[in-house]
């Protein structure tokens, strides 16, 4: 019983930003790693960042220095700060989470995913 929800996705402009957000609910006793992935049309899934609970960011090259990975432990919600949004950037974005439940087990979950489109 994990649920991921995303939120924060739209149109807009190339230069533009938008910030996602993934929130994480039900029999959740810890989540070691969160991260965003999208698949842009006529092209396979890639990983575009991901997080640990402690902190630490990784990204792929293509978003360095743009887009920005975070998360709040305490909501289970991870988020993803987007600036200066290019064409290229879009795709439809899902959130993903590595979850280990009050029951011991573990488990990865995802979200429905969330349409970003960059116009320009």
């Amino acid at each position: 019983q994990v649920q991921l929800v995303e939120s924060g996705g739209g149109l807009v402009q190339a230069g533009g930003s938008l910030r996602l957000s993934c929130a994480a609910s039900g029999s959740i006793f810890s989540i070691s790693a969160m991260g965003w992935y999208r698949r842009a049309p006529g092209k396979q899934r890639e990983l575009v960042a991901v997080i640990t609970s402690g902190g630490s960011a990784n990204y792929v090259d293509s978003v360095k220095g743009r887009f920005t990975i975070s998360r709040d432990n305490a909501k289970n919600t991870v988020y993803l700060q987007m600036n200066s949004l290019k064409p290229e950037d879009t795709a439809v974005y899902y959130c993903n989470a590595e979850v280990q439940r009050y029951s011991g087990s573990y488990g990865a979950y995802w979200g429905q995913g969330t349409q970003v489109t960059v116009s320009s």
